[in-house]
């Protein structure tokens, strides 16, 4: 059909939904109504597919189309797994989209949104009428195998349809096969999409194959190019004399390194000394800028990388490991270059001076959180004999860092405390063990040095007026603060808003009122949700969450790319090189330096959480059918989440709930039972049996224990 038809065609249909006399119609009956044969009816789909996009019609939710009544807006589709979804817009209200509004978009598509005029429900909702830009090329997932084709089954359950795969387009995949496979045709609302495989990444029951699999689904770079690890093992080298012109000498300075047992890319130390009442701190940061020069080829690798990225079994680091576990990892009693940031405090914690230096250091001590928790709250007398002078330091350290935290509370600062899940697996990747990782007196104590660092270096280059990156985190949307308060009043909790903006302090006391609540894990998620996402930017907006006018990202160079970015501008101030010239560069390349480090970090935050999901799930199939006790944390009209003191939660379905009839109350969030009159609410402990774990879906299914469960219980209440 050529350009002169199709406007014609366009005329005739809009002519004839305007009409007066026309009500909405499915293709088939407007083919019939037109007299477009069978044969020809892809040609209708293409004019009124055309007409959609220009916004002059629209598509219902059960397909009939008409005259577009409804607005149409541009944003991010996001699936469920149980077949529905919404669409993100920028700066306003998630849209609801129902399974059959969905057509063929896929999960991360950009897509336009026809939005139905708002009912008596409380969201809006929508059908979306066109894909603008497909955000998915490639997905992994199982391969099963029939005797002329195959398909993949996904493993991102946002992904709702299978891919067909053509049997020469299998690259001899098997059934049990993890396969990457690049999507071909995206397929129709009657037609599957199909695909090709790409890379068979091994067998299911193959060891590794589970995290390798979210490294191939989340595109994470896994290994080095050969040209970027031999620029990274020249620069392994010893520091030599010219290294340290111009650096102040700070290795006479007692200082530790206070990280995980395990940590082997050590990029912050801490020193601390006394003059009279006034507490000198050092926070001194490897100078990874040093090595890493911009454009290299390390550079330009850092940069696509964005973050190092932490799974389960394996880190994927930013750099390579002869510069990350080497050169620049601040071991101790070597000599390293760093960039320190110098800062005197008052007892009350006012800052009196600091001072940004070019350094060279040498760590005394390197210490792991669970040492210095043994010499600070455990007072355990051998640890302390063995880390001698370094003693009275980190007890000085504690008592600055418990100031600078009072301080940082008193103007508003929000601390979400979720426990964190540390698992132990075993030779061959299996998770053996899940305990929550506890924050304790050292973990608290490096939180507030690196905070206060990462603020004074910002509000300093703000003055300088220089082109900086900072780490910003905005107030959250009104509309989203309002649902809050809605939500709050049905627990009768209150927060104060001024035009439904809300200040963080009352986020802080509305976490400290719920403190110990059963419904605090539930309020504290949904609290967090209704606040904006961090990211980078090159413009100072202030933090919301710390509630801090300036804030940036100075601390980890060796696994945050805006750290080693903002690196190269101090080094550039310190040494008299920001002329105009500097500054235009740096002015044209941190927009995108920003972006595209915010877009790596929320692939790592992705990856990360999808591999705990996977490997509690893959815990817990080791452990159906067994009691454990555990707390309501959240309750739905589907059911009731349960956690475990293992940071393991999992669903009891409604249909699991044998002994009655239950029915959510959405006022109170509970869940009651029409004839006993029993009554499930949040923060409950409940005992629950283990009735299934899915590692493919990273799903875990509890029902309630029942009487014989009780009596094992008994038998064992250690679980």
């Amino acid at each position: 059909m050529d350009r002169e038809q199709l406007e014609k065609r366009k005329k005739v249909i809009e002519d004839l939904m305007h009409d007066k006399t026309y009500v909405p119609m499915k293709l088939k009956e407007l083919a019939m109504l037109l007299g477009v044969s069978r044969e020809q009816r892809h040609l209708l789909t293409e004019v009124l597919d055309e007409l959609l996009r220009e916004g002059k019609i629209e598509v219902s939710k059960r397909g009939k189309y008409q005259v577009a009544r409804a607005v149409l807006l541009t944003g991010t589709f996001r699936a469920n797994p149980r077949g529905f979804g919404f669409v993100e817009v920028e700066g306003q209200e998630d849209i609801f989209i129902p399974e059959e509004g969905i057509r063929n978009a896929f999960h991360g598509d950009t897509v336009q949104v026809s939005v139905m005029p708002k009912g008596s429900g409380r969201r809006k909702e929508g059908v979306i009428v066109r894909v603008q830009e497909r955000g998915t090329k490639e997905i992994v997932g199982t391969y099963q195998q029939s005797r002329n084709f195959g398909f993949v089954v996904p493993d991102n359950q946002k992904f709702l349809k299978d891919i067909f795969i053509p049997i020469e387009y299998s690259r001899g995949a098997v059934n049990g096969h993890k396969v990457l496979v690049e999507i071909t045709d995206y397929g129709s609302q009657e037609k599957k999409p199909e695909g090709k495989v790409k890379a068979i990444i091994g067998h299911i029951h193959d060891p590794g194959t589970d995290i390798l699999s979210l490294v191939y689904a989340y595109d994470l770079p896994y290994e080095f190019p050969e040209k970027v690890l031999n620029q990274a093992e020249r620069l392994n080298r010893p520091i030599i004399p010219k290294d340290l012109e111009g650096r102040t000498d700070l290795r006479d300075l007692l200082m530790v390194t206070i990280d995980g047992e395990d940590a082997k890319d050590l990029d912050d130390a801490v020193s601390l000394t006394m003059e009279g009442e006034t507490y000198r701190l050092g926070v001194h940061i490897a100078d990874v800028s040093n090595y890493v020069q911009e454009n290299s080829a390390l550079d330009r690798e850092a940069l696509e990388r964005g973050t190092s990225v932490y799974l389960a079994d394996r880190v994927i680091p930013m750099l390579p490991h002869a510069l990350s576990n080497g050169i620049c990892s601040l071991n101790a009693g070597v000599d390293r270059l760093a960039l320190s940031c110098l800062m005197e405090f008052d007892s009350k914690g006012n800052m009196l001076g600091h001072q940004i230096v070019e350094s060279v250091i040498r760590v005394d001590q390197r210490m792991s959180y669970s040492q210095v928790k043994r010499i600070l709250t455990d007072q355990d007398e051998a640890e302390r004999a063995a880390a001698g002078e370094v003693v009275p330091m980190l007890e000085k350290m504690a008592e600055l860092a418990g100031i600078l935290r009072k301080k940082r509370h008193q103007r508003g600062s929000i601390d979400f405390d979720f426990p964190e899940a540390k698992i132990s697996l075993d030779e061959k990747g299996r998770p053996i063990d899940i305990k929550p990782y506890e924050r304790n007196v050292a973990t608290k104590l490096i939180e507030d040095f690196m905070l206060i660092a990462n603020e004074t270096v910002a509000e300093d280059y703000y003055w300088q007026q220089v082109p900086f990156l900072y780490r910003t985190h905005e107030t959250p949307d009104p509309e989203k603060v309002k649902g809050l308060k809605q939500f709050l009043s049905n627990f009768g909790y209150h927060i104060r808003t001024n035009s439904e903006e809300i200040h963080p302090k009352e986020i802080q006391k509305l976490l400290s009122r719920i403190e110990g609540s059963p419904e605090e894990d539930l309020i504290s998620r949904l609290t967090l949700r209704s606040m904006k996402r961090a990211k980078y930017s090159p413009e100072c907006i202030g933090h919301f969450g710390l509630a801090a006018r300036y804030y940036c990202h100075f601390t980890s160079p060796i696994r945050r790319y805006p750290d080693l970015q903002i690196h190269r501008i101090i080094k550039d101030c310190l040494r008299g090189r920001m002329d105009d010239r500097r500054a235009e560069h740096y002015e044209g390349l941190l927009p995108k330096v920003a972006e595209q480090s915010s877009d790596r970090e929320r692939r790592a935050e992705e990856a990360e959480r999808e591999t705990l999901k996977l490997k509690k799930a893959e815990y817990m199939e080791a452990h159906i059918g067994e009691v454990f006790e555990g707390i309501i944390s959240s309750i739905t009209s589907w059911g009731i989440y349960v956690e475990l003191p293992n940071t393991v939660e999992g669903l009891i379905h409604v249909s699991r709930l044998y002994d009655d009839r239950y029915y959510y109350r959405e006022d109170t969030f509970e869940m009651y039972g029409a004839d006993t009159g029993k009554v499930y609410k949040l923060g409950q402990k409940i005992r629950i049996r283990v009735a299934d774990a899915d590692k493919e879906s990273r799903t875990v299914d509890f029902e309630l224990a029942r009487g014989e469960d009780e009596k094992e219980w008994e038998k064992n209440p250690s679980n």
